[in-house]
């Protein structure tokens, strides 16, 4: 009787007080869930358009312990799914109870493949990455993997906001392990992740692209970047990076983020921290003049000038002149030299967050050798990225304040709810007033000095040029065939007495000319003059010209060349980081100018 009742009562537990507990211990043995990749956000420019989604596709899977007769269901899914049928028939065979066949199919492979009827064959939808404007944008956008994970670019730096979370297949299978056809089959969806507004206007970075390809095409460079910015807010309107494929000879958009992780050296864009911080320190004002010798002897090197003379501060800036700079820069000293350097944002993180973003080199005083007074000054034995330089100039036009860059206007949340990126912490670098004393004499490098090709038509530009040699890979700045290698640069903002725009371009290593008075500065105007039109910045009024002497006709721009083809992949890796080895003689750029076109003239700048 005992035995009876202990029976019962086990019956009563198992069928009704525990059936939940061995309900879900059933489920557990029979129900298996297969992880599926999350949803990802979109992201959009700060118009709205579409820069990259994500599309739900067909992907293709088996449990191999249900297909009886690999080689038959290999025969029959191989001309479906277009692969080859050893293939097929290798993942049909697969230990275990999942084997992805194909992902991200079309609607008419996922259906032909869903006639066949095979038991064992797993459809279910996932997500798919696509940039609605295909190339453009390409290192910026960066790129997923096939499980929507952020490789590169926006789709790394954010891939924690952009990706969502993941859902799950549920597959009922037997005690054998083996899926049941007639079985439960449920998809938990996966929830999305946030979309990004861009601060990036599309429009203008197609633009942007086009004239620096078209740019580095006509010039017969390697490759060539260009940033457009607005000073005020720290927001990045245009970000491009082409390069020249060696294999075709086209001039492309490349996977590599140029702006950012590519370190060089500036040359005299240079000189605007070196000027600046001598008005700051109250050493000179514009109008004094200094006399600048034809060259200059500073340690084991000598410097070069080609307008010597009685100058302003304001001349020395607008002819760009080597000497003038470094007497300034040998008033202000080491230490204050190094630290305005510094205050500018040079030697670390801009703090975008881009992989792989250099910091640049700015060496510690106690490692400047006795020409590094001479050389750094105007730009050699440092180096920086694009992204650092236009954000230097982005200070004197926004009142002597930096403000960091920002690429994120804002993220969206799977209830639509926007919310605002905030924005960065600023802090002054220079006074108000002598970020106006820069800008009037910036404003004169355009009108009267070497950026005379960089003007525009109804607006008053500021902004400067830069050439430098590019120091090799076995030292010093000349390859195995003697020859130099040019890094032509010119940054700037407009309006410049109310500056709306700032824009950086860099051609590297151009063969038609080294200057970037010819290579550099053209492009500036041509971005500029987009940028003004797609932004809406009205015209106004151009300051009168100043009583400065005009530069020879070589700072004149370059005839456009025919528009080059973009393709839509090149041979440079998205993860690439360029940076060019430290000088080891950084004085060299400087000490010897390049031989002068016209017989008799003085050496030329390297702007």
């Amino acid at each position: 009787m005992g035995l009876f009742a202990v029976t019962v009562f086990r019956l009563v537990y198992v069928q009704v007080l525990g059936s939940g507990e061995y309900v879900a211990y059933g489920e557990d043995q029979r129900i298996q869930p297969i992880e599926l990749s999350g949803g990802r956000g979109s992201v959009f420019d700060r118009n709205g358009s579409d820069l990259a989604i994500s599309i739900p596709q067909t992907t293709v899977a088996a449990d191999p312990s249900v297909i009886a007769d690999p080689a038959g269901a290999a025969r029959l899914l191989a001309p479906a799914l277009g692969m080859d049928e050893a293939e097929v028939r290798q993942a049909l065979s697969a230990e275990g109870r999942f084997a992805y066949i194909r992902r991200h199919v079309g609607d008419d492979v996922a259906d032909a493949v869903r006639d066949l009827d095979i038991d064992g064959i797993l459809l279910f939808e996932e997500q798919a990455r696509f940039n609605p404007a295909g190339d453009m944008g390409r290192s910026l956008l960066g790129r997923v993997d096939i499980d929507g994970t952020g490789l590169s670019g926006v789709e790394a730096a954010y891939d924690g906001e952009l990706s969502g979370e993941p859902g799950r297949l549920m597959v009922e299978r037997d005690p054998s392990g083996r899926t049941i056809p007639a079985g439960r089959h449920q998809i938990d969806p996966a929830v999305p992740g946030d979309d990004l507004v861009l601060t990036v206007d599309g429009s203008l970075q197609y633009q942007v692209e086009n004239i620096v390809a078209n740019q580095v095409h006509a010039t017969g460079a390697q490759a060539g970047m260009a940033i457009v910015s607005d000073p005020e807010t720290g927001e990045i309107l245009a970000l491009a990076n082409v390069a020249l494929d060696p294999a075709t000879g086209v001039v492309g958009n490349t996977g590599n983020d140029l702006a950012v992780t590519a370190n060089y050296e500036p040359g005299s864009v240079n000189k605007l921290i070196t000027l600046a911080a001598a008005l700051d320190e109250g050493l000179v004002t514009p109008d004094d003049v200094v006399t600048v010798p034809s060259s200059l002897r500073v340690a084991d090197h000598t410097y070069y000038d080609s307008h010597p003379g009685e100058l302003t501060v304001t001349e020395i800036l607008a002819k760009s002149s080597n000497v003038g700079t470094i007497t300034l820069a040998q008033r202000l000293g080491e230490e204050r030299v190094d630290e305005y350097l510094r205050r500018f944002g040079f030697g670390r993180p801009t703090g975008l967050g881009l992989p792989h973003e250099e910091d640049g080199h700015v060496p510690d005083v106690d490692d400047w050798s006795g020409t590094s007074i001479g050389s750094i000054p105007i730009g050699h034995g440092i180096s920086v990225t694009a992204l650092q330089m236009l954000y230097a100039y982005n200070v004197i036009a926004n009142d002597g304040v930096y403000v960091p860059p920002a690429l994120v206007k804002a993220t969206v949340d799977e209830d639509g709810e926007r919310h605002d990126s905030p924005p960065g912490d600023p802090r002054r670098v220079v006074s108000p007033v002598t970020a106006a004393q820069m800008r009037d004499m910036l404003t004169q490098v355009i009108t009267d000095g070497t950026g005379r090709a960089a003007a525009i038509d109804g607006y008053a530009v500021a902004g400067k040029t830069g050439t430098a040699r590019k120091p090799q890979p076995g030292g010093g700045y000349t390859d195995d065939a003697g020859q130099y290698h040019y890094i032509s640069t010119f940054a700037g903002f407009l309006p410049a007495d109310d500056p709306k725009l700032s824009i950086v371009v860099v051609i590297d290593e151009p063969t038609t000319s080294p200057y970037a008075a010819e290579v550099a500065a053209p492009a500036f105007a041509e971005i500029g003059r987009h940028a003004l039109r797609i932004m809406g910045v009205p015209p106004m009024a151009p300051p009168p010209r100043g009583p400065l002497a005009a530069e020879p006709d070589r700072v004149q721009a370059t005839p456009a060349a025919a528009p080059a083809t973009v393709p839509p992949e090149t041979t440079v890796p998205p993860e690439t980081t360029t940076t060019l080895p430290p000088p080891t003689d950084p004085a060299a750029a400087a000490a010897t100018p390049p031989p002068d076109p016209v017989a008799g003239a003085p050496p030329p700048l390297l702007d």
